[in-house]
C-alpha cells in the first residue's frame, strides 16, 4: 500500500458525529486495518458538546459534571472537551508497520508535528513542551507578561498496534466549555483557539492545510525529539 498519504483514506464527517458512534467506528475500523480488509483512516470530524475521561482522567478535575455530557474513553489522557467549531482528527494507523517501528512516542511526535506544521500555513508558531502532550502557542496578556496556552490536544489508543483517536485542534470552539474541566489536569497555564489568536479560518480551510502537511510528517522514515 506504500506510506504516503495516497496510501491512506481520508473521511470528512457529516454534521456533528456522536462521539458514542465515532469510538464505535473506529474500533471496527481497527480491527478491519490489523486484518488487512481496510486501508489506514485519517477522520476528519467535529462532535457535539460534551466532556471525555481518558484513562489517566481524575475525578476532581471535572468541575462542572453538570454542564455537558460526560463519556468514559479509553484514550490516553485526562479530561478534555470537544464540540462544534474544534477540528478532531482520527489517525488510525498500523504502528506495525516497519516505517513506523511499533513506537507509540514516535506517533505522538508526528500528530504533534503535524499540527505544528499546519498552523505555519496561517502563520502560527506552534510549540511543544516537555512533559505535556499537545500543542502550545506562546502570547502575552494585558500586562504584557508572557503566556503559554494549549491550541491542540493529543490523546490516543493503540490496540494490536494500530493507533487510534488523535488530535482535538481548537478553530473557533466555545472556550467557554473548558472552564467546566481541568483541561488535560493542567492548572497553571489556558486553553485557546485560532479565532481567539486573531486567526479568521474555516473547517475547510483547516482541513486544506491538514492534508497539505500529513505526508511530510508520516512518510518520513524517523522521528525527531
Amino acid at each position: 500500500m506504500g506510506t504516503g498519504a495516497a496510501a491512506i483514506e481520508w473521511r470528512h464527517g457529516d454534521g456533528l458525529v456522536p462521539y458514542e458512534d465515532a469510538v464505535a467506528e473506529m474500533e471496527e475500523r481497527v480491527a478491519a486495518i490489523r486484518a488487512g480488509a481496510a486501508p489506514e483512516l485519517v477522520w476528519l470530524l467535529e462532535h457535539p458538546p460534551l466532556y471525555t475521561a481518558g484513562t489517566s482522567a481524575r475525578p476532581e478535575d471535572l468541575l462542572d459534571p453538570q454542564r455537558l455530557p460526560v463519556y468514559r474513553s479509553g484514550r490516553g489522557g485526562q479530561h478534555t472537551y470537544h464540540g462544534p467549531g474544534q477540528r478532531i482528527a482520527y489517525v488510525l494507523l498500523d504502528l506495525d508497520k516497519p516505517e513506523r517501528g511499533r513506537d507509540v512516542r514516535c506517533h505522538v511526535w508526528r500528530l504533534e508535528e503535524w499540527i505544528i506544521a499546519a498552523l505555519r500555513h496561517f502563520n502560527l508558531n506552534g510549540e511543544r513542551r516537555d512533559g505535556r502532550i499537545g500543542v502550545w502557542v506562546v502570547g502575552r496578556d494585558a500586562n504584557g507578561n508572557t503566556t503559554e496556552e494549549k491550541i491542540a490536544a493529543i490523546g490516543v489508543r493503540v490496540r494490536h498496534w494500530v493507533s487510534y483517536h488523535g488530535v482535538a485542534l481548537n478553530v473557533d470552539p466555545e472556550l467557554e466549555h473548558f472552564r467546566g474541566i481541568v483541561p488535560c489536569g493542567i492548572t497553571e497555564h489556558g486553553v485557546t483557539s485560532l479565532a481567539a489568536l486573531g486567526v479568521t479560518a474555516s473547517i475547510s480551510e483547516i482541513d486544506i492545510a491538514l492534508r497539505a502537511t500529513f505526508e511530510e510528517v508520516f512518510a518520513a522514515p524517523l522521528c525527531r525529539s
